[in-house]
Order: structure tokens, then sequence, then C-alpha cells
């Protein structure tokens, strides 16, 4: 790119993953000029070329100059793939406005440069300069001197300037520049026209899903105009929305600042279960709203695409929110930008693919020089020589290549989709074929959705009672744990139907209580009238309440681990109910409340595998406004009540499915936000981790005071009782460990914490932990997908399995992403299963195996189908001959499909090889070459994959050895037929009436026979050289068919079986029938019987060694292993490096030792980095 100067170069979108450099330039008249005259001269090919590399067109075009000045602008990201592209800086007028409003450039509007629309106006004559990006608007911020983003409310926002500014709504002058400079609040979708034959099925896709975004009426609040009905697409950032009690879909996102609201968000989660939206506090800190407090600010903000269901007004009477982000911008936008322009894949398989093109490029130039030479040597006009230099190339280069490596992948698509897996990025099933790591959600995806109670354990102050089962079928007595359970939930009542989350949902019906709406004589203050009231049904006894109004509730965020809800009994106390992860809500509770056996109770249940959740309470003064109370007072000395169990069962695929992954050395990992013993538990019932291995826990703490951070290692063994405080590890432990502990095999677990503080204080023992890190619980969705990109900075080819709920991030960020969820969320996975369980992965990797051995199969066989016509070619160009039209048509066409000559014949006449970049790539990838590629899956998953890399040796060494062998066929057949006692230049014909011998034949020659052949073409060797490379054809197509171990063999590929068979009877019937009408078609010449055998016997052996050679060098994986060994190779990938370090390190694991960041050897002097999608590992 050369050296700019300050203000020539900035970074667009900083810190974020679609971050970019941004050059600016400026175009010169004369350069343009230049371009416009070479693109005439070069009949096109120059815009062609700018095109494909829109950097030449930038450099071409223009010179550097600085941003502020730049009418285009060169854009280049910053990840390993560098990709260009380029926009021209657009001008908006804001002079429009001026009849309107009056707009002036001293108007209040344009002169406050708080807001980055006003920073981006020119004074004096009102202009704004942008640039769009991936559907994303850019201004030029004046003041800053930088291109932003706008669409969105500024991120220093606090909640008072966005009470104090949005709360009452945008003037019409305000909303009418924010309209004018941000755009219309649409998600346009372009569906390419027909007539451009560039049209994708995912673009008509995208447009019907985003279709109904665009058309939607609500109900808008300006400062002076009113509530007006408004069209959604002229909604801009900061207008204020009046939410009705009626369903509506979000057309923006949108921040509540008044009111809550229940809301369906399986666009985003990928699960239907309604969420409570709570309004964004007005607070009088200068922080920014979404930092503001620990919660997840999410928990205010109604997303785009996501359905509101309820919308419960408070005191005031409205349900308030204002836009926070319009277009693009929004969340539904991101998620369909993501699909429109997805990470670039980086796979070797298509870099090869160029390479090998560009040495058959070199190849044809040989050939090119050779054929120069020949012909004008031999005084050929130059038109002729012309014509012949130019067909080399067209044989040479195999025109359907491309082609021929995707027709795999279409057709395991197909299979795919017969087993109810979709792929929206089809690249990416070659890359399931190299998968050697699969990461696994838990709830839902390895274990069933649906969450059965098992039973409530209650506690006083003498410790845990006895335990009440649900299966006795007994309601839980009345107490502050019956009114927990059937008070401290999200559930909702709509229609008549209580929906919600399946565990709250499963709570509540265990109290067998009953849901309703309060009456209008139900007065609290600052509780609206109509609140939802939770009753015990008409048959319960002995309940001294008649019933419970849940007043206000903290939402449940996967960051906290827990929720709470504040409820007034009817005519008692008012209280503050709890629930989530005991660990976290022990820590809300007052000490003295804990009974002290608390965690090994909790360790008796979560080494079963029953997940586990606590419940607590306190009671609150009634006098306060429940809106103004906040959650850290709620959520403060709490009186623990005790734990509720619940059986999370495995479903029935998932072990079969594990044990198939791990038998194929497939490694398997689990990632879950559940407790971390029970994760254990369940990768032990799921033969994760088998019963013969070890499982060691290595916990790490941030730095506390004067002590560093550190991280501990023990082996989780026989049950020793620990005592309460280490937050999520109530797990058994051993001290001692026998030495088989240290050599056997082992796991490593630990939580998200411990993650954390990893990655922040001990980087140089994170590769060493990932190689055996097996249980990562406790993850939230980010740390999620930042294992799984470790994990791929190990060289690993990663999966991820989730079911959509939080798995969003990792499904995207994976190698290869399998969503188990049908919703709209799971368009942002490559993979989606309709059937919601594992037994899709195996199938995946299967149909990636069987789709990358194909691609490379139809690659060998459109190499060799290239080579050898060029060696009959050019062996043929030596005596100034070559192959007719017919004959080229016959190996382009007849090979490849069953329509054969006789359909083609009366259609064309003279040279037809302007056929062969055309016809070869359509029925090569659509007939005949998918033949090779109708072999389905081999079922079983063999403990190897196959090799990644066109450039490998094994495959490397097929391709030469039968181009060699097609070689020294074709030149021993092109000498020996000179060399024939029949041979003469002068005669056109050796067969004979009578069939006399060869001896008679010589002495007496049959007198020519005239036929009307073209002379050009027709001679001895080229007949012998049409019949050797035709059938040649044939029999490298059989050779490079494949079967086990990666596809189904051979012979169960009938269609297949039964084209080769009627192909070679054909060539079989033209070689040996002596038709003169079809010879002279074919500008074949007749010749003796025993020279027909001996082109038989001659493509015999040509099979024969080829085969053998196929069979017992190439694909003999024990040969290549050994010569890997006696050469000393070892795989360069990260891990295999990690694994061969770790197995010589005798003091590894660390067992029952704590260290400190402030060690040496736990510093940072490790470092690993390896580009996505990127494996060095030579594979065979």
């Amino acid at each position: 790119m050369g050296h700019f100067e300050k203000g020539q170069h900035a970074l667009l979108n900083e810190g974020e993953e679609n971050e970019m450099e941004i050059f600016g330039y400026r175009t010169q008249g004369c350069r343009k000029s230049l371009c416009l005259a070479g693109s005439i001269f070069s009949f096109g090919i120059l815009p062609l070329v700018f095109y494909w590399r829109p950097a030449w067109h930038v450099w071409a075009h223009c010179v550097p100059c600085s941003l502020q000045e730049a009418d285009t602008v060169l854009l280049r990201t910053t990840d390993e793939f560098q990709i260009y592209s380029w926009k021209k800086v657009i001008w908006i007028y804001l002079s429009a406005l001026n009849s309107a409003f009056g707009l002036t450039p001293d108007h209040p509007l344009i002169t406050d440069e708080e807001y980055i629309i006003s920073r981006a106006i020119r004074k004096p004559d009102l202009k704004v300069r942008c640039i769009k990006v991936q559907k994303i608007r850019y201004v030029w911020n004046y003041l800053e001197g930088q291109f932003q983003k706008i669409g969105s409310l500024e991120d220093w926002l606090s909640s008072a300037k966005i009470h104090q500014k949005f709360g009452s709504g945008l003037t019409r002058e305000e909303q009418e520049i924010r309209r004018l400079i941000c755009g219309p609040n649409t998600i346009d979708v372009e569906v390419t026209p027909v007539w451009k034959l560039l049209i994708k099925e995912q673009s008509v896709k995208l447009h019907h899903l985003v279709e109904s975004h665009n058309s939607i009426t609500v109900s808008v609040c300006g400062r002076k105009a009113g509530v007006q009905e408004l069209e959604s697409h002229v909604l801009v950032p900061g207008d204020l929305l009046i939410l009705t009690g009626n369903k509506v879909l979000m057309p923006c996102d949108a921040i509540l600042i008044e009111g809550s609201c229940v809301v369906d968000e399986g666009l985003l989660t990928g699960e239907s279960i309604p969420v409570t939206k709570t309004p964004l506090p007005k607070m009088d800190s200068s922080v920014p709203w979404k930092t503001q407090s620990e919660a997840d600010y999410k928990r205010h903000v109604l997303f785009c695409g996501t359905e509101v269901i309820q919308a419960k007004a408070a005191c005031s009477g409205t349900v308030r929110a204002v836009v926070l982000q319009t277009g693009f911008n929004t969340a539904k936008g991101d998620l369909v930008r993501s699909i429109l322009y997805p990470k670039p894949m980086n796979f070797k398989l298509y870099r090869d693919a160029i390479r090998f093109l560009l040495c058959l490029v070199g190849t044809a130039t040989i050939g090119m020089i050779y054929t120069l030479c020949v012909y004008v040597l031999s005084g050929e006009p130059p038109e002729e020589v012309v014509r012949k230099a130019l067909d080399v190339i067209t044989i040479a280069v195999p025109p359907a290549l491309p082609a021929a490596l995707t027709t795999g992948i279409i057709y395991a698509q197909r299979r795919l989709k017969k087993r109810g897996i979709f792929c929206i990025s089809p690249q990416r099933i070659n890359v399931c074929g190299q998968l050697n790591l699969v990461c696994f959600d838990k709830t839902g995806t390895l274990t069933r959705d649906g969450l059965d109670l098992w039973g409530v354990v209650s506690c006083d102050r003498n410790g845990f009672q006895e335990v009440h089962s649900f299966a006795s079928g007994q309601a839980v007595p009345w107490g502050p744990v019956c009114a927990a359970m059937a008070s401290c939930h999200s559930l909702i009542l709509l229609d008549g139907t209580i929906q919600g989350d399946p565990l709250d949902l499963k709570m509540f019906e265990a109290t067998t209580w009953e849901m309703a709406f309060s009456g209008d004589d139900f007065h609290i203050k600052g509780v609206p009238a109509h609140a939802m009231v939770v009753k015990p049904c008409r048959t319960a006894s002995q309940v001294p309440v008649e019933g419970i109004a849940i007043l206000h509730q903290f939402p449940f965020s996967s960051a906290l681990q827990r929720m709470t809800v504040i409820v007034q009994e009817m005519g008692g106390d008012r209280l503050a109910f709890m629930k989530g992860a005991p660990e976290r809500v022990a820590s809300f509770c007052q000490p003295e409340t804990v009974p002290t056996s608390f965690a090994s109770e909790l360790q008796i249940y979560t080494t079963q595998g029953f997940r586990v959740i606590a419940l607590a309470y306190k009671k609150l003064e009634n006098g306060h406004h429940t809106t103004a109370l906040t959650r850290e007072t709620v959520e403060s000395d709490l009186i623990f009540l005790g734990l509720l169990i619940l059986e999370n069962r495995l479903k029935e695929e998932t072990k079969p499915v594990l044990e198939e992954l791990i038998s194929a050395q497939i490694r398997t990992v689990m990632i879950t936000g559940d407790n971390l013993q029970t994760a254990i538990t369940v990768a032990r019932k799921s033969g994760m981790v088998s019963e013969s291995q070890k499982v060691i826990l290595i916990e790490a703490n941030e730095t506390n005071g004067s002590s560093s951070a550190s991280i501990s290692w023990t082996l989780v063994e026989e049950k020793k009782h620990i005592t309460y405080g280490n937050q999520d590890n109530y797990i058994n432990i051993r001290d001692e460990v026998s030495d088989n502990g240290r050599e056997g095999s082992y796991h490593f677990a630990l939580t998200g914490k411990s993650f954390h503080v990893i990655s922040q204080h001990f980087s140089s023992l994170l590769p060493k932990i990932l190689i055996n890190g097996t249980i990562f619980a406790r993850m939230s969705p980010g740390q999620k997908s930042s294992l799984v990109e470790e994990f791929q900075k190990l060289d690993y080819f990663v999966g991820m399995c989730g079911d959509g709920a939080n798995d969003c991030g990792a499904l995207k960020m994976a190698h290869v992403g399998i969503s188990l969820s049908e919703q709209e969320a799971s368009v942002a996975s490559p993979f989606t299963s309709k059937t919601p369980n594992i037994e899709c992965v195996p199938h995946l990797i299967k149909e990636g195996r069987a789709a990358l051995v194909t691609s490379f199969c139809m690659f060998k066989y459109m190499a060799l189908y290239s080579m050898i016509q060029y060696v009959g070619v050019l062996l043929l160009y030596w005596e100034t001959n070559s192959l007719s039209n017919y004959q080229f048509l016959f190996q382009d066409l007849a090979i490849t499909t069953l329509i054969g000559v006789t359909t083609l014949r009366n259609h064309y006449s003279g040279r037809a090889l302007w056929l062969k970049p055309v016809i070869p790539a359509l029925w090569e990838a659509e007939t005949g070459g998918s033949q090779v590629n109708l072999n389905g899956a081999y079922p079983k998953l063999v403990p190897f994959r196959p090799a990644g890399r066109l450039i490998s040796p094994p495959l490397l060494l097929s391709v030469i050895f039968n181009i060699l062998l097609s070689l020294a066929m074709h030149i021993a057949g092109f000498i020996l037929v000179q060399r024939q006692p029949w041979y003469s230049m002068e005669i056109h014909s050796a067969c004979t009436v009578q069939n006399e011998s060869i001896s008679e034949l010589t002495m007496s020659p049959t007198a020519p026979e005239k036929m009307e052949s073209n002379s050009a073409f027709t001679s001895f060797e080229n007949t012998t050289i049409w019949f050797l490379g035709t059938i040649n054809c044939i029999i490298v197509a059989l050779v490079f068919s494949k079967g086990k171990p990666f596809r189904q063999p051979t012979y169960t590929n009938y269609i297949f079986v039964l084209v080769l068979i009627i192909q070679l009877g054909v060539c079989l019937f033209i070689l040996f029938a002596d038709i003169p009408e079809l010879y002279r078609r074919l500008d074949l010449l007749c010749t003796p019987i025993l020279w027909r055998v001996s082109i038989v016997i001659m493509l015999s052996l040509n099979f024969i060694v080829s085969l053998v050679a196929e069979e017992a060098i190439i694909e003999n994986r024990a040969l290549w292993m050994m010569i890997k060994r006696c050469f000393g190779y070892q795989s360069k990938s990260q891990y295999r490096i990690w694994q061969r370090d770790l197995a010589n390190d005798p003091s590894w694991p660390p067992l029952n030792q704590t260290s400190h960041s402030d060690m040496p050897e736990c510093g940072r002097g490790v470092s690993y980095s390896n580009p996505v999608f990127e494996s060095n590992e030579e594979q065979l």
C-alpha cells in the first residue's frame, strides 16, 4: 500500500468484528481517461480485471489524499484475508429542508455539536459526506476527523440523558434531519434479476424474511405533534414509540423507558420462550447506560424482529420505548448482514486448486511454444499456427475444474437435506470432512429440553430437612418455599394459557396454584390495577393467603445467574424471592441462614447429574414504591430457603453418537452454562469421559489484595467434605494420587471464571490446558465464542453443536456451526438440523468426508482427462496432425453423457473445439462427471481423516504417475503403429474384405479406399491415439472412483457402473466394427484385428498398473505412515506439537499444586496463533 501520511488512513469500526482500514483517494481526470481508453482497446478485459481487483481500480483512477478531501475510499479488512473494496463518497444535502423549516447554519439543531449528526453537517452549505459499507451508512465527523457509523443512538448517553432528551419524543425538524442523514428504517435485500443469471435462492429467502419488517404501522409520539400513526420505514434513532397491549413485531431496536413488556425473542436466541423486559431506570450517574449496572443491558432493549406479546403500562398508563437503532444497525439487520457478507473461508483446498491451475497454465505455455516451433518449421500459414497454439490452452487447462470441485458438495447437500440437515454455506461441507474436535452445549443438546421436578429440600436453622419428593403426588406444604415456587418466575398468562420458561412452568405446576389478573378493586401504591396474581387452587387446604400479587421482576440473565421478584401477599407482607444458581444465591444470603452442610448436600445431587436451583427470600417494608427499590437493595441479607432438585436426562441418541465420535478419534468437548459438577456427571454418563479416565479440576482465582492470581489443580475422586466458600466448585477432591493417574488418560474441567483468569494471567498455560480440556462449565456466551477461537488457534478444525440459545456467537465462530433450533436464529449458523439431537453431527462429518474425497476424485479425473488429450494432441502435432471435430466431441461428450455423438453430429460442423470451455463445464457438473459423485457416504466413521489439501504427496503422486503412465502408453502406441509392416502414409485403410493375413496384406495391399474423410486428420497415428485416449478416460474414471473408507463402494453406484459399461461397450464396438460410414464420420482409419487387440492389451496393462499402484501404494495408509516414520516426519499442527511436548513432560499435569501468576513459570512467555481455517497438518 505504500506510506500514508496522517489523515490519509484510519480504522473503521475499530475493535469490532468487521474492523477495516480505510484509505483516502481523489479521482484524477487524466487517469480516468486513460483507464477508459484501456477498457475500449482491451475489449472490456480491463474493467473485468478491475472488478476482481478493486484496489487496482482505485490505484489506476485515483491519487492518495486525506480522508477529508477524498471522493473515493479504499477499504481493506484487518483480518488474515486482507480483502479490498472501494466506495464513492456521496453528499447528502440538507438544503431541501430550508423552505420547510427555515433551516439555517445558525439553527440550534445545527450548532448543537453534542451529537454525531450535528458534527457531520458542514457549515455553511449544510452538506453531509457519507459512505455506505456493507449496508451500513458512515458519515464524516468534522469535529473528530473520521468516518463514524450513523443510524443508532450514541453509546456514551447516560440513562438520565436518554430520559431527558428523548423521553418526550423528537420535534418535526429533528425527525426530518435524522431521516435524511440516517436513511430509511428498512432492511432491503435485493433480489438479483433473472436476466443477470446471478440470482441466488438465498437472496429470495432473505427477501421474504425481511419483507414484513419494512411495512409495519407504529405509534410515534412527537414533542409537539403528539401521537401519530406512521409507517415503520420513517422511524429514526431517538423517536418515541408508544406500545399498546396488542401484539406487535418490533421494526427497530428500542430502549424501554416506561412500562414492561413480554417479548418472544425466538429470532435471536432460538428459543420461543417469553422474556420479560424492564424499563431503563433513570439514574443520576453520567455513566453510559449500557454499563451503569452489573446486569445485562439487553433486559431493557426490545430487539428488531422480536414480537412484543404483552405490554404492561406503569402508573402513567403508557408503555414507551426510545428507538435505539434502525435498518441494518439493528439486531435483525446484523443477522441478515452476517448472511449477506459471511466470513470468508480460507480452506486450503481452493487455494491449492488455483495453484494447480497455474501449473496447468505453465504446462499449456510449454505446449504452445512446442506447437509454434513445429508448425512454423513445417511452413504452415500464420493463422493456422495461432489457431493450433490457442487450441493447446483449451486442452491443457480443464475449464470444468471449478465445477468438478463443487459437484461433490452439491450431491452431499442434497443427501443432507433428505436427513433434515439444511445448509446456507455449502462450501463448509468440505470443511466438515476435516473436523477433529466437536464442542457441544449441554442443556437441550446432550440432555433433554424439558426438566422434570424431582424434589425440594427445605432448610431451617437446624440444617436441611427431608427431601419432599414430587413423585409422591403430594403438593408442597404451605410456607416460604411454596410461595417462592408459586411466584418467583417469569411466566405470563396469554389467551388463557400460561407460557414461559419450561423450568418455571414445571416449578409452578408443582404447586397446583393458578394464575390470573387482579380485578379493578386491587389497589396497592405504585402497582398497576391489573397485576399478575397467583392463587391457591380451590382444593388446596391450609393456605392462609388468598393469593400473591407479582409487583415487580428483576429478570433472569445468564450473566447474573439469578432472578428476583417483589410480591405482595393478599392482606399480608411484601416479600422478595430469589432463585438461581446455588452458589450465587447463597452469596446473597445471611451466612447464618446457609446450612453448614450446604456444599456436601449440593454435591450429593450434582454428582448424580441433577440440576439444582436454590431459593431465598426476605421481607420488605410495605411503604416503598416498588419501582424505587433497586436490585442491589432487594438482593441483600436474604434468608436461604432450600434447594429445588430437577432431573435433566440424557437424550437417547447422545451416548451412541459420542461413542462413535470418540472411536473415530474426534475430540468431544462440553461447553455449558450449568453447574460444574453436573457437567462432569453428564460427561461421565454420556461417555465423553469414560469410567477409567481421571477428571482434574482447575480452579483459578483473580488477584485479591496483596495476593496475585492463582491456579490450583485437584483430582476429582472420592467424596471429601469441603467448607462453603468456593462458589462454584463443590465437588469431590482426592489428595493423594496414584502414579497411574499421571500416566493414564485425563481430562481437565474448569469454570468460565477460571477460564477468564487463565486467559488473563496464565496465557502460557492455556494451550496446555486446552489439549486435554473437556468440560467447561458456567460459560457465558462470549466465553463460548472465545473458547472456540482458542481451539482454532491450536489448528483444530472445530465444530460447534448447540440449540441456538446463547450459542449463536460460538456457532458463527466455529469452522462448522450446527444449530438444533428451527427458529430464525439458526440462519446465523451454517447448518441447521430439523431433528433436535446430535445424530446430525456424525452424518455431517461422513458427508463432509465423502464430499472432500469426491472433490479430489473429480480433480484427479479432470486433470487426467485434460492431460490425456494434451499428450495425444501434442504427439499428433509432431506429424502436423490433430484430432478432428467429432473426435473431440466424442471425448468431451460421449464419455460424460449417454446422449452420444448421434445427437450432436447432425447439429455441429467444422471446428468444434469452441464448445470445449462450455460443454464440459455444463455436462461434467450436471450429468456424466457427477456420476463419480453419486457414491453416498460410508456408514462408519474411521479413525482418520481424508487429505485436506490437493498438494499432498499421495494425491500428487497419483496424478503424476497416471500422467506418466498415459504418456508412456501414448508414445508406445504412436511409435509402434509407425513400425507396423502395413503402415504406409499412402494407405487410408488396412482393412481387407477377406481377412487376409498380415503377410499377404504387406505383399499385396488392398487398393486405397476412397473415403470422404478430411485428410488433414485421417492417419493411423490419429486412429491409435484417439482410441487410446478415449478408452483411457474411462479407465481413469473407474480407477479414481474411490469407495471405502469414506464413501460407499463403487459397485453400489449403479448409474455410474452402467454408464461406464455403456461407454466402454460403445468404444470397443467402434474399435472392432468394420463400418466405413462410422469411421468416415469419426475420421478414423480401419486397422488390422491384431493391431486393435494390441490397443486393447496396452489399455489393459495401463488399467492393471494404474489400479495396482492406486490400491497398493497411493491408498496404502500403512505404507505412507511407515514412510513418514522413516523420514521422521511429524505433524506441524499446533495441537500435535503440544501433545508431543506434554507427553515428554513428567511434571504434567501438576496435581495438588497451587501456582501464582508472579511465578516465572507462569508468565506470558509462550504465545501461539494461527489463522482460522488454516491447518499445517499434512494428513493422508
